[in-house]
């Protein structure tokens, strides 16, 4: 995909991001690490093309613990969005000092791995039975995910930003 801006999101853009997360995850919520997120509630960076069309955000959060990337959705994946996103991502955490950027997806989500891992993050921990437990907070989670993989698991990426010493 040519041509696209990734900024903080506005006002303006708040119902195209919406129409992104009800068709990525069937609304505003997501579960991850036992905890049930609004991500209307969330900083957001948006992906933006030349004729001002929302074509992917990014859903963060910030703690002690890093730069969590809560979502990440492209319109259309394959075109340097969601890789624009990420860095973008990346980079504020750089700048404001934070050590890492992490993030948690399912043990079924083989794209992610992929895409997650050619950008330089790396797993460093499964939560056996995390997605079972979430079940609670958000019963519509699947049984079965991608690929007709069961679905139990999460899995931590993270990218450091910072040389560890």
């Amino acid at each position: 995909m040519d041509g696209f801006e990734v900024r903080a999101a506005g006002p303006a853009e708040r119902a195209a991001i919406d129409a992104l997360h009800e068709r990525e995850w069937g609304g505003p919520y997501v579960v991850a690490h036992d905890t049930r997120h609004d991500v209307r509630t969330l900083p957001t960076l948006v992906a933006v093309d030349d004729a001002a069309e929302v074509v992917g955000a990014l859903t963060y959060r910030v703690d002690e613990d890093g730069l969590e990337v809560v979502t990440l959705v492209a319109a259309v994946p394959g075109g340097g969005v969601g890789t624009a996103l990420l860095s973008a991502a990346t980079s504020i955490a750089a700048e404001t000092g934070l050590a890492r950027v992490w993030l948690i997806t399912s043990n079924d989500n083989l794209r992610a791995l992929r895409f997650y891992q050619r950008r330089g993050l790396r797993l460093v921990r499964v939560d056996r039975g995390a997605v079972d437990r979430a079940r609670q907070l958000k019963p519509e989670i699947p049984l079965v995910g991608e690929d007709g993989i069961p679905l139990h698991d999460e899995l931590v990426l993270e990218r450091r930003t910072v040389a560890e010493g």
